[in-house]
């Protein structure tokens, strides 16, 4: 990932309702949701829903399948990676194991 993808990354989690919306997806994990889902989960209207993961498709920390009349949304987990990869390559200046406080705090929790 380059500086502008990932300052197209971070400008589509900069509004309330798109970052939501990625961490929603996140959450739903391999299933997804489809578009309704998350409006109804979020409470967004269906054209206020539709711009918004519009935005987070082209930022590439979305992707979606078409399900017969509806579209399924999922968190895209290779742009996920390259963001989080593109924030922490130079972490910690060469000192792994200070990372590894940042990892456990994020990773697979419940």
């Amino acid at each position: 990932m380059d500086m502008n993808e990932a300052l197209s990354a971070f400008s589509a989690l900069s509004q309330k309702t798109r970052l939501e919306v990625f961490r929603l997806l996140l959450s739903a994990g391999p299933e997804g949701m489809n578009a309704g889902e998350i409006g109804e989960a979020l409470g967004v209207r269906q054209n206020t829903m539709s711009a918004n993961l519009s935005v987070l498709l082209q930022a590439g920390l979305v992707r979606n399948e078409r399900e017969g009349r509806s579209i399924r949304y999922f968190a895209d987990l290779h742009g996920t990676r390259e963001l989080l990869t593109f924030l922490m390559a130079d972490c910690c200046g060469g000192h792994p194991e200070l990372c590894a406080l940042v990892f456990e705090a994020v990773t697979c929790r419940k």
